[in-house]
């Protein structure tokens, strides 16, 4: 009886594989390696050194580079590729499929590009042309060409025969696309009905989901969505014609998820999405510069609102003590707001209709959490400065900044959005600099004339 494996079993460890590059020790990790999967493989390189991913790629076979190859991380496969030469990669090419070798393609240079398409099958050159026609991160682009389709005038018998004929089927066929004579798509015929029905039932009489294609210029975010809401395994792709171009299946759809996933993460910290982790120094540093730079044009900012009330620090202390309360504290419940903000942009669940409502509740949330911690800090100020002037200006400036923090956290990546700018990119940026101006500018202003003035 096979025991089961544990999910942690199949991952390699690194620690390892490195000890052995460093002792020397490459005839036994030539032999560990040649037993991974691909997918573990891909992983391994992405977390070793770059003279390292280097080594670990010399030891695999021929066979073990092509299955690698399309699995590479976007930041790790340029330096895998650009130390193969031209024979190596239309070697691999021509052993792969298409959608694996559209994946690739964009890391080649122009000439070798050009050298594979050559050496490439005529029908495998066509297919690849077609979908190398299409926008990045489109449907089209992210489409398998290999589709199974049958006639709906015929029965389960001559579809089941048909189907033997085939030696293996597509990756994840789990239904047979159904077409007319033109190519028009009418919908998809599940496998386990074709194995389970009768012989005489007719395509039509048992196809399903005409209304579950997507369009070739469809965004790939938006075909993921579709995939999570109707928990699909695949889905025609047709054009605007709406004759079948191919499908995509769940797999694609879950790179699709992860690059999606990295890249909000990333964005969120200025990162570019093809930042290597173990990249040189000195390029890593060129391109978190420029969004370092960003950075500190709004501390400036920030800054020169505070030197607006130079004299009122000089007299009052306890104003440097206190102010940065005010700008934390609605920095974090901004970016709250502003992140189930994005969120909600991203499930389409944010729409013109709903928008009043999600401000004035948000407003509503700032304002309860305002009010709560206003009076908390009121009292820690209380008991520090043992003045309650102070405490009912620090307590006004944590509401007012509360409001705004939770006004901005919605509107922000709205207006983002609208004129074409990723929200996931700038919205921190600009939310913590409303939060610090108005709340150093509250706080600081309200000082000035309710204490200094009395």
């Amino acid at each position: 009886m096979m025991n089961p494996v544990a999910i942690e079993s199949s991952a390699i460890n690194v620690d390892s594989v490195i000890q052995d590059i460093r002792s020397n020790n490459l005839p036994a990790l030539q032999q560990f390696i040649a037993q991974s999967e691909a997918g573990d493989i891909a992983n391994l390189l992405a977390a070793l050194l770059p003279e390292q991913r280097l080594i670990v790629w010399g030891l695999l076979t021929e066979q073990q580079q092509t299955e690698v190859m399309p699995l590479l991380r976007a930041e790790v496969r340029p330096g895998i590729l650009g130390e193969m030469n031209d024979q190596q990669l239309i070697h691999a090419a021509e052993e792969m499929d298409v959608d694996d070798l559209a994946v690739i393609i964009g890391d080649i240079s122009d000439q070798v590009t050009d050298s594979i398409i050559d050496a490439l099958e005529r029908d495998h050159r066509q297919r690849l042309e077609t979908v190398l026609s299409f926008t990045e991160g489109t449907a089209g682009r992210l489409m398998r060409t290999e589709v199974l389709s049958v006639r709906q005038g015929v029965n389960f018998s001559v579809v089941l025969r048909w189907l033997r004929m085939h030696q293996k089927l597509p990756p994840l066929t789990d239904s047979l696309m159904v077409i007319d004579a033109e190519g028009l798509y009418l919908g998809k015929l599940p496998l386990a009905d074709v194995v389970t029905g009768a012989a005489d039932t007719l395509v039509k009489d048992a196809m399903i989901g005409k209304e579950e294609a997507v369009r070739l210029d469809a965004p790939e975010h938006e075909v993921a969505v579709l995939f999570e809401k109707r928990s699909l395994i695949s889905i025609a792709v047709v054009n605007d014609e709406g004759k079948l171009c191919g499908r995509i299946t769940v797999d694609d759809i879950v790179d699709v998820i992860r690059h999606e996933g990295d890249q909000a993460l990333l964005k969120s910290g200025g990162i570019s999405t093809e930042e290597d982790l173990f990249a040189p120094i000195v390029p890593s540093a060129k391109r978190r510069g420029i969004w370092l730079g960003i950075n500190l044009l709004t501390v400036f900012i920030a800054v020169w609102v505070i030197g607006l009330f130079e004299e009122a620090l000089e007299q009052i202390v306890a104003l440097a003590v206190l102010m940065p309360v005010t700008a934390s504290m609605g920095g974090i419940a901004g970016s709250q707001t502003l992140t189930l903000t994005i969120r909600g942009m991203a499930l389409n669940q944010i729409s013109r209709a709903n928008t009043p409502w999600l401000v004035r509740k948000e407003l509503a949330i700032g304002a309860l959490n305002g009010l709560v911690w206003s009076l908390l800090v009121a009292a820690v100020s209380l008991m520090w400065f043992h003045d309650p002037k102070l405490s009912i200006i620090i307590s006004l400036a944590l509401i007012l900044n509360f409001l705004a923090a939770s006004f901005s956290g919605v509107v922000i990546p709205l207006i983002l959005k609208r004129i074409n700018i990723d929200p996931a990119l700038s919205g921190a940026v600009i939310l913590t600099t409303v939060t610090d101006v108005i709340g150093f500018l509250s706080f600081l202003g309200m000082a000035s004339i309710f204490l200094l003035q009395s």
